[in-house]
């Protein structure tokens, strides 16, 4: 055992080793605490993380730049769910509310080194994490189209730490890991517990947010461990709106049936959040271990969507213009022979309900109907759904003769999304029309079988030649259910103008439902050595055939070098690789969103291969390709300040995201309805997945930390800074130039933060301040540039007692001093949002909280 843990050591201290501790050796969870009180002190020190007094966040002895996160890190901080800690913690970790967009309501897309959120690896217990189901349609321009993990189902009270390592790692680990890796590593503590209660509200007084959690180790004989986690969570929807324009005039009109705000922005409603999380672990004998860990989730979650203007809405009450270009009214023939001679040119005016022909020709003909009389002033659907996320890994390892070491595991993974629309109509099905849908069911499932071996060799170099090699078998599907049968029915009044499907999220129709799936295998060998005391070289290559695409080989090279005592240069060079998702070459949408022209239009999402999206230049989707580039300097000076600094350049060709939308021509529909998709006539838009543009991404990654003692305590001083700069070098027809430069500039070239944290007795006080770094916004990807969102500064503040060795009670505050983006003052008329919706600090403003936890 002595022998594999003095391997493991020596691992750890090249990005090889580095990632072995994510995957190859995973964790050594019934190991851990012996190898703290066994291993040699050298052995030791090598793992050991630099700092007089505390652990920095970033490893000292890697060959490329990781961040290691302590479990305290995100105890310490306001924000509830796992995206959002991640970005107070991580300097090159970027996410935005999203509350208006579509599936990204209900998985937020994040993204590192300015990367899409389907960039980066996940792991858990260094096990590949498998992809959520849910495709962010609409993911504000650098995440339009991904389809990543879902990181939120994963409780805070789970974790022992967290590793980032941000390089690119697809010759270690496969497709995806172009960004990084991010690795979970679950608690393995087979005593002891905790149990937390927490309360927030914006200062606004609306978000309120109520969340139970607990941890508990137990052991699993004398030998082995079970560790338990829950965490349970509500929180109340959010608005910072402002009433839009038409709603505004219809209201000054005489419409007193329209709500005031008419649209609402803010965050969803979390009706309940379930996470449930289980790790164990159990030795089988002096030279070898079982383990197993899994989770269940479930959230539920309803958040507002456009309004319905009940004098335009298309497909439901505009009637086209006349002459005069006056709005007419889409009004409907109920006796099924047309028989009804109900007029087709009513002028809408200013408001329509006093018209006095809609009075006596509709609202009082049974023949004849229009929504506004079940609807007289418009509506707003909620949109939202229910995520289903479950998994269970198990597998053993240990260690044969000759000091190799093994590692075989089977990981089944499955997420599911349930989507629903409510307060909403199928216009075709006229007054019949239910006004709550399920508009369709998606599901991701993945099984991954993993051998991995590992075996040091002397070959006369200064330490021994750490060999890493291994097997992995996966296979995916992604399965599309079709929606309730309302919510895609062409009803009787289609003929005549009306739209089909639920109105905003139209369901998958039965004749679209399908499975699609593929198997890939992959071949991998790592090694890494010192070839002297101070300089470390290590090396990957990585072989992975897909069934549906073909195969590829990816490799990578990196070094670290101690020139000085203080001192250490690192660099890393690697290809990668993004295979594209079974989802995204398959899967069929239509959604709701802003047109060019500022109305709001149905556009359909079709797969890349159709003959539609073929005749707009569609193709069969092929990899995205990278090559990275890393260099970066370690400095660990004897005061006890630690710092890290690494440049990053990313080149990733055939980048896969949807098209821009693009206008379908009568012919175009025609061609649709012959191919059974029956509600081809409401479509405006189409869009489809396209390897279609190149960027070229670089910056600079800071981490500093400092501890000291002062005013009778400790303190501990962190900085995390990043600078990011993306530039498309290359883009087809389908991108539009908003969109173009939304992927260059819709995230802050600079971010960072400072965070002081004071332990003195009993107390303990922690200040973050927050800097982000304007931005720019096509507001509602339609057109309507904001050209600067100005930028920054947030302050996070803190303060916890001890009570007593068992309870802490803790009070905070996130963005503080509350402060907001700038108003948006151009557009907010136009669809009601007062702030620029993908502003990097939110547009909730501040939220305190109050937190107590119990230890035992």
């Amino acid at each position: 055992m002595n022998t594999t843990l003095s391997l493991l050591t020596r691992s750890v201290r090249g990005v090889l080793a580095a990632s072995a501790a994510f995957s190859v050796m995973a964790t050594a969870p019934v190991f851990a605490q012996e190898a703290e009180e066994s291993a040699k002190a050298e052995d030791f020190e090598q793992i050991a993380v630099v700092g007089s007094r505390a652990a920095p966040r970033s490893v000292a002895d890697s060959a490329v730049p990781i961040d290691i996160i302590s479990d305290e890190e995100f105890k310490q901080q306001g924000a509830t769910d796992m995206v959002s800690m991640m970005q107070t913690v991580v300097p090159s970790f970027n996410v935005n509310d999203q509350p208006i967009n579509d599936a990204s309501t209900l998985v937020r897309p994040a993204n590192l080194r300015g990367m899409a959120s389907d960039h980066t690896l996940v792991l858990v217990n260094g096990k590949r994490r498998h992809r959520s189901a849910v495709i962010t349609f609409l993911g504000g321009g650098l995440s339009d189209g991904a389809q990543g993990p879902d990181i939120s189902v994963i409780p805070a009270a789970a974790l022992k730490q967290v590793e980032v390592l941000r390089d690119g790692a697809a010759a270690q680990y496969g497709s995806d890991a172009i960004a990084g890796v991010i690795n979970f590593v679950l608690s393995d503590a087979s005593e002891g517990g905790t149990f937390e209660a927490r309360y927030g509200s914006y200062y606004e007084g609306d978000g309120d947010m109520v969340q139970l959690s607990g941890n508990v180790g137990l052991p699993l004989s004398e030998n082995g461990f079970i560790n338990l986690s829950a965490e349970y969570r509500t929180a109340d929807d959010t608005s910072r709106s402002v009433q839009r324009d038409d709603a505004a005039a219809l209201v000054a009109a005489g419409n007193t049936f329209v709500a005031d705000p008419a649209q609402i922005w803010g965050s969803p409603e979390i009706k309940h959040d379930i996470k449930l999380f289980a790790n164990a672990g159990i030795e089988l004998s002096a030279t070898s271990e079982a383990y197993m860990f899994g989770n269940f989730a479930e959230r539920e979650v309803e958040g507002g969507f456009y309004f319905r203007n009940p004098h335009n809405r298309g497909g439901v009450n505009d009637g086209g213009t006349n002459e005069n270009n006056e709005q007419l009214l889409l009004v409907g023939d109920l006796t099924g022979d047309m028989s009804g001679n109900c007029p087709t040119d009513i002028v809408v005016g200013d408001n329509v309900l006093t018209n006095p022909r809609y009075i006596n020709e509709v609202a009082n003909n049974p023949d004849c109907f229009a929504f506004n009389e079940i609807l007289p002033g418009g509506f707003t659907p909620r949109f939202g759904g229910t995520v289903t996320d479950m998994s269970l890994v198990f597998g053993t390892k240990g260690e044969l003769d000759n000091d190799i070491t093994y590692d075989v595991s089977l990981n089944l993974g499955q997420n599911e999304v349930d989507f629903a629309i409510s307060n909403t109509i199928n216009p075709s099905l006229g007054p019949d029309t239910p006004t709550s849908f399920s508009p369709g069911r998606y599901t991701q499932s993945e099984q991954t079988l993993d051998i991995d071996f590992t075996k040091p060799f002397d070959v006369g170099l200064y330490e021994p030649l750490f060999v890493a090699t291994g097997f992995q078998y996966r296979n995916e599907s992604y399965e599309s259910v079709a929606g309730d049968t309302a919510s895609y029915e062409i009803g009787p009044l289609a003929t005549q103008g009306f739209g089909i499907g639920s109105n905003g999220f139209p369901g998958l129709a039965a004749n679209s439902q399908g499975r699609v799936s593929r198997n890939n295998i992959a071949l991998y060998v790592d090694a890494e050595a010192y070839i002297t005391e101070n300089f470390m070289l290590a090396g990957a290559l990585r072989y992975e055939d897909f069934s549906d695409f073909g195969d590829t080989t990816k490799g990578k090279i990196a070094f670290r070098w101690q020139a000085l005592e203080n001192i250490a240069f690192r660099g890393a060079f690697s290809t990668g690789f993004k295979a594209p998702t079974l989802g995204q070459s398959n899967v069929r949408n239509v959604t709701t969103a802003f047109g060019t022209g500022g109305q709001l239009i149905d556009r359909a999402t079709l797969p890349p291969t159709d003959p539609v999206s073929q005749l707009k230049g569609g193709e069969q989707l092929t990899p995205e390709e990278s090559e990275s580039i890393t260099f970066g300097i370690v400095a660990d000076f004897e005061n006890g300040l630690f710092i890290t600094a690494d440049y990053y350049n990313i080149e990733l060709t055939d980048r896969i995201s949807t098209a821009s939308g693009i206008a379908l021509t009568e012919d175009d529909i025609a061609a649709l309805l012959a191919q059974g998709i029956n509600d081809a006539s409401s479509f405006q838009e189409i869009s489809f997945f396209t390897n279609d543009f190149d960027t070229t991404t670089e910056g600079v990654d800071v981490v500093a930390n400092y501890s000291m003692d002062m005013m009778g305590g400790e303190t501990k001083f962190s900085l995390a800074y990043n600078w990011t700069s993306t530039e498309v070098d290359r883009a087809s027809q389908n991108i539009s130039p908003e969109r173009i430069r939304m992927l260059e500039d819709n995230l802050p070239a600079v971010r960072y933060s400072a965070t002081a944290n004071h332990t003195n007795g009993d107390w303990r006080f922690l200040a973050r301040l927050n800097y982000y770094g304007s931005i720019f916004e096509d507001h509602l990807d339609s057109a309507l540039p904001i050209d600067k969102v100005g930028s920054e500064f947030t302050v996070d503040l803190e303060v916890a007692y001890n009570f007593t060795e068992e309870f802490t009670v803790t009070v905070g505050a996130k963005n503080a001093f509350d402060e907001y983006p700038d108003e948006n003052t151009q557009y907010a008329g136009i669809a009601g949002s007062l702030y620029p919706t993908t502003s990097p600090i939110g547009i909730n403003g501040g939220f305190y909280y109050l937190r107590g936890v119990y230890s035992f």
